[in-house]
């Protein structure tokens, strides 16, 4: 697919269907929530994270009808699609921020097309910031974006994102611990899409972890990344995909650096 129209209109159907779950994210926000655990104690989910997502799915379908739909909440698909075209939803990234009353929340929306994204949008309705993605670069509230030109590791604010397991929580003081050693300072958001879209405005130079991540956290971060001139790799440094091992994304001149911080866990 690569009719540069038809992208566009994808890119726009992921900001529009962000916008829509964004909506009832942030009318909810700091009102009464039935909070219910999933796979662990922190791990929250509410009713406006469900009713978020069916206003995403709807908004898809207005344009897209037929097209999979892969999310985090309810009945969605869990993999993505190896090939064709399909949406990645996460109707609220950071639910324990938002049910905490902490602004760093998102609805997240990626249009891929044989895997790979073509357009994406996250939208934080708390902090009033929309980043999108697509044919014709990155973007904040419609100013272009591009990642930070810092060089210098000893200069540069990274974040680990996503969190470990319990049985795991090891490694996430053993990544603290690499990235202290390595870089200036270390920020940590409980958003993984706002962390992601952090480095493509040149907030943070990079971001990451030794986890796999699921495709609704990332992919529509990666995609702005990429689309601001950063770099995203696995473990491995190869080009990172939505169903590799671990996460690297920079500004791309102090991704090496970062790589071996991640690579620093397992070590």
């Amino acid at each position: 697919m690569s009719d540069s129209n038809e992208l566009e209109r994808r890119a726009d159907t992921a900001g529009r269907a962000a916008r829509a779950g964004a909506a009832i994210a942030g009318e909810a926000f700091r009102t009464t929530l039935d909070v219910e655990t999933k796979d662990g104690k922190t791990d929250v989910v509410t009713r406006a994270d469900r009713e978020a997502q069916v206003a995403v799915i709807e908004a898809i379908r207005e344009t897209y009808p037929d097209d999979p739909v892969v999310g985090e909440e309810d009945d969605a698909l869990k993999a993505v699609p190896e090939s064709g075209p399909a949406w990645i939803v996460d109707p609220i990234d950071g639910t324990s921020n938002f049910v905490r009353g902490i602004r760093s929340f998102a609805t997240a929306v990626a249009a891929v097309v044989d895997g790979e994204p073509v357009g994406a949008a996250i939208v934080c309705p708390a902090l009033e910031d929309e980043y999108r993605s697509g044919p014709g670069g990155a973007f904040r509230n419609d100013e272009g974006l591009a990642v930070s030109d810092c060089v210098d590791p000893e200069a540069a604010t990274v974040s680990p994102t996503f969190w470990w397991n319990r049985e795991r929580r090891d490694e996430f003081a053993a990544l603290n611990r690499e990235l202290g050693a390595r870089f200036g300072d270390v920020r940590r958001f409980g958003c993984a899409q706002l962390g992601l879209a952090m480095v493509a405005s040149g907030a943070l130079e990079g971001i990451t972890t030794n986890l796999r991540a699921n495709p609704w956290d990332t992919v529509a971060g990666v995609h702005a990344i990429r689309e601001a001139g950063g770099t995203v790799t696995d473990l491995e440094g190869e080009r990172w995909r939505h169903d590799s091992e671990g996460l690297v994304a920079s500004n791309g001149a102090v991704h090496d650096e970062l790589l071996e911080a991640a690579r620093g866990v397992d070590a």
